[in-house]
């Protein structure tokens, strides 16, 4: 991107700054959110300034152009209708400020995705993971309390690396999480978790003695800083190379993985909706579909009539 483009993104208009202090104060929106719709909007932002149009009074001929334009520079489905979903969410914005006025986005479409289901791991996939000799020093009872911890919560690896050691209740088998919007639920812990985080948290002090440091994180690195998210799915792409999964899952297949093994086994949509901090029962829906297809192919491999 040329240093112009760049110092053009980085000037927000007024209308867009009130719209992010929206976002951030009263919707609640994370940092990651904020970034992508500001990036999004202010590329509309400088494609409507060159044609002397502005934001406010921007018509559905005009946004239908701007999907036009994104669809001529050959952006992958998912990038166009990331940037329309940040169109229509200003333009949501503007109709709740001045109800009445015409929103320019009722008619715009975007290309329409295909159901894609998570990967997930089987239940024998996660046991290769579970059973394996992690060791009992600082890395090996650190790794075994990460992959027990994703797996018994069904955890975002974000929601994982914000823990703070005084935050888990072992006795009573209980983490607090903090998911999308800051919205708080309590992750629950199986006994295989809660031994392996007890294992880990005498290795977690005696690291802080010898650094002489001190760090509220539950997950730490060999230097005594909070594990970041991309390290913890390195650390579990090198496991996964360990045990010899075909695979390599993210912290994210281990979620699914939670998901789809606690709907195979017989739990409600809802609860699991509760599990994982969905805000939306539609959002886990998808993992009955998923359930669905599993038991599909169980079925056609084993019934005598598919054979």
């Amino acid at each position: 991107m040329e240093q112009r483009e760049k110092q053009e993104l980085e000037a927000v208009p007024e209308e867009l700054d009130l719209f992010f202090q929206h976002l951030r104060g009263v919707r609640n929106r994370s940092e990651n959110t904020l970034r992508a719709y500001q990036r999004e909007l202010l590329l509309l932002h400088h494609w409507l300034e060159k044609r002397e149009r502005r934001l406010d009074d921007a018509n559905r001929f005009d946004l239908r152009g701007y999907a036009a334009q994104l669809r001529a520079r050959n952006l992958g489905e998912a990038s166009i209708r990331r940037a329309l979903s940040a169109v229509r969410a200003y333009y949501r914005y503007l109709d709740e400020r001045e109800p009445g006025r015409e929103n320019p986005t009722a008619v715009l479409r975007g290309p329409r995705g295909g159901r894609r289901l998570p990967k997930v791991l089987s239940q024998q996939e996660v046991d290769l993971l579970l059973r394996h000799d992690y060791g009992d020093d600082f890395i090996g009872t650190r790794n075994r309390a990460l992959i027990e911890t994703l797996y018994s919560t069904g955890c975002r690896v974000s929601e994982l690396v914000g823990i703070d050691a005084t935050d888990v209740d072992l006795g009573g088998g209980v983490l607090p999480l903090f998911g999308k919007g800051s919205k708080q639920r309590l992750g629950l812990l199986g006994q295989p978790a809660v031994e392996a985080l007890s294992a880990y948290r005498l290795q977690r002090r005696a690291l802080l003695t010898h650094l002489a440091i001190k760090n509220p994180a539950l997950f730490l690195g060999e230097r005594g800083s909070r594990l970041s998210a991309r390290r913890v799915a390195q650390i579990l792409g090198q496991l996964a190379l360990d045990v010899g999964l075909a695979q390599i899952p993210s912290p994210h297949t281990l979620r699914h993985s939670f998901a789809t093994h606690m709907l195979d086994a017989g739990a409600d949509l809802r609860t699991v909706q509760e599990m994982l901090g969905h805000a939306r029962l539609v959002t886990t829906q998808i993992y009955t579909h998923l359930s669905l297809e599993r038991l599909r192919k169980v079925y056609e491999s084993a019934h005598p009539l598919c054979q």
